[in-house]
């Protein structure tokens, strides 16, 4: 049975455990992700583990025609667990860890996390997102959780690097209070809080040559470099011959 019926759209979303002929289509889908993104090393390992290990938490939609349009990746873990209570600071990165550490373990989880949320290209701005967040809360909610949390990576940031996070997330419409972040703003809309910021969610280091390679940038003076996609400048240090980019997000909270 899928996740969201049949909208009259012809829109259905269902997991890949429900529907496994659509992990390749799923895994090409098209996106918008900065080149970068791909480089983060937690990601690169454990995200195929996702698909592969954890299908019953990756939604999947496909239109009318039976094309992938959009998918969203979550995984549950133990927030609870000894040492941990917080949301981390390390987000992304840390709770993709947690996850994948708790399965080895044997930790029953007690949360569930998003991952990724993608609609692809010429979709997008059409209310998708949110019916993927949708779909995501109830099956977190089918499956006996409680919570749902999510580091988001707001859409608009990149538009403002300068603009540190802390102030950036907290910012609101005066029309309606509601965050001045179109991403930031579907999470409120379907019930969710600003936890915290996550100030090292993500990591992608690379020599300069790699920087080059990803971005056609220079790399070639030291300090901050803006590049097109990341919330936040990266750091070049040429005398070292590398450059860093330590992305922040904004730790949501669904209660379920």
């Amino acid at each position: 049975m899928s996740t969201h019926p049949a909208a009259p759209d012809g829109l259905t979303v269902t997991t890949l455990a429900e529907r496994p002929e659509l992990v390749g289509p799923l895994w090409a889908m098209p996106d918008n992700w900065p080149v970068f993104v791909p480089h983060d090393p937690v990601g690169a390992l454990l995200m195929h583990r996702v698909r592969d290990e954890l299908p019953e938490y990756v939604l999947v939609a496909t239109d009318a025609e039976g094309a992938v349009v959009a998918r969203g990746f979550s995984v549950p873990f133990a927030l609870r667990a000894e040492g941990r209570g917080q949301l981390p600071d390390r987000g992304w990165d840390q709770v993709l860890t947690w996850a994948f550490a708790d399965r080895a373990a044997g930790l029953a989880p007690d949360t569930v996390s998003a991952i990724e949320i993608t609609i692809v290209p010429g979709m997008q701005g059409k209310g998708l997102s949110g019916r993927m967040l949708a779909a995501m809360r109830d099956n977190a909610r089918a499956r006996g959780f409680r919570e749902v949390v999510a580091p988001v990576r707001p859409s608009a940031k990149h538009l403002e690097p300068a603009t540190p996070m802390s102030a950036y997330a907290y910012r609101v419409r005066e029309s309606d209070g509601l965050p001045a972040d179109p991403w930031l703003r579907v999470h409120v809309r379907a019930g969710a809080v600003i936890d915290k910021v996550a100030p090292a969610s993500m990591t992608v280091s690379g020599s300069l040559e790699q920087w080059r390679t990803w971005t056609g940038l220079a790399f070639d003076t030291a300090g901050p470099v803006e590049v097109p996609g990341a919330l936040v400048p990266v750091r070049c240090e040429p005398e070292g011959g590398y450059a860093v980019y330590v992305e922040p997000n904004v730790w949501m909270r669904h209660a379920l």
